[in-house]
């Protein structure tokens, strides 16, 4: 019972780490694509 209760909470843990990495990946992505095109307008 003991190891089942740890081993949803390290699960709960690691998705949620995940979750939050894809995030901020997500992020980065958008602002780095966003950078790009506000350079680009700036040159025209």
């Amino acid at each position: 019972m003991e190891g089942s209760v740890f081993t949803v909470i390290f699960l709960a843990a690691a998705g949620l780490l995940l979750l939050v990495t894809g995030g901020v990946v997500y992020l980065t992505a958008v602002e780095w694509r966003d950078r790009r095109r506000r350079d680009r307008d700036k040159k025209l």
